[in-house]
């Protein structure tokens, strides 16, 4: 089992035409995700071989959906017209959409996070984010697929870089699946939302849930995972030397007064019956010494 992608995930790339869609694109499709076309206006009617892979480009979402029946769309598209790439896959009805361009307004973000929750038609994945990886299965963004595999863990993080520690540290139990949501203010998949499919996904036997300073989406979280989750839930929570009022990476990621500090967060947690590591590593150990018992 597995949350949100799988093997028969029917995908496409939208920005495959692009340095960086096209070497994404040979990655995703080395780790065996179904990709069965890309969309670049314009460029409609082109094929595209890459590793011996004959795919179709189309103008539009619409078209590569009704050419190729695909259910999922990874956006590789330049900030500037990110926006009109999202609500492409929107109209077209895709029920996922997953966001890896970094630097998107926020009010880009927020006018199609609004307009797809109108639609109420598709999960929006990121943006700024690594994508997610069912390992065996399929592979839809920029997460190394060779350093994990398949198991009982369900890992939800705001960091890309800690998504991949925690995956290489526990490598040797594996993940169901692992989703980097990102750290922008506004996204489109929240802890919450993780954490509730992995709750109802019979598979998944244990959660870690990596979060960093800023906002308040963790506290959120643990009042969720108080009132909702079963499973056992291990955290780990970036930023407690971060100086107040500074931005550290994700435009997110920022302490401002008492407000969305580590400790706070952690407390949080703790109190929602979250074990919480002092480090990714620690993190690591608390998951594996939990599924031991």
């Amino acid at each position: 089992m597995s949350i949100f992608i799988n093997k028969t995930s029917r995908v496409i790339v939208q920005g495959m035409t692009g340095s960086e869609g096209t070497k994404h694109t040979r990655r995703m499709l080395a780790a065996g995700t179904l990709i069965v076309g890309g969309v670049t206006p314009g460029k409609g009617g082109q094929v595209l071989d890459i590793d011996g892979h004959s795919l179709p480009v189309f103008n539009s979402v619409s078209e590569a959906v009704a050419a190729t029946q695909a259910d999922t769309s990874v956006v590789f598209v330049p900030p500037k017209f990110a926006k009109a790439a999202v609500v492409d896959a929107i109209d077209a009805a895709l029920p996922l959409v997953v966001v890896i361009t970094e630097g998107i307004p926020v009010h880009d973000t927020a006018a199609f996070f609004a307009y797809a929750q109108a639609r109420g038609k598709t999960r929006i994945i990121g943006p700024n984010c690594p994508g997610l990886i069912t390992p065996s299965q399929s592979n839809v963004g920029i997460i190394p697929a060779d350093i994990t595999g398949a198991g009982p863990i369900g890992l939800v993080s705001k960091s890309g870089t800690l998504t991949y520690q925690m995956m290489f540290e526990l490598r040797d139990i594996g993940f169901t699946t692992a989703v980097g949501i990102g750290g922008d203010p506004i996204i489109g998949t929240t802890h919450i939302d993780c954490l509730r499919a992995f709750q109802d996904d019979p598979e998944t036997k244990a959660i870690v849930m990596i979060g960093e300073i800023g906002g308040d989406a963790e506290e959120r979280a643990a009042q969720f995972i108080s009132e909702y989750v079963t499973k056992p839930v291990i955290g780990y929570v970036a930023g407690f030397t971060a100086p107040e009022g500074k931005t550290m990476g994700h435009a997110g990621a920022i302490v401002s007064g008492s407000s969305g500090t580590a400790q706070g967060k952690k407390d949080a947690l703790e109190k929602a019956g979250v074990q919480v590591g002092q480090t990714p590593s620690e993190t690591a150990r608390l998951t594996r010494a939990i599924l031991k018992r």
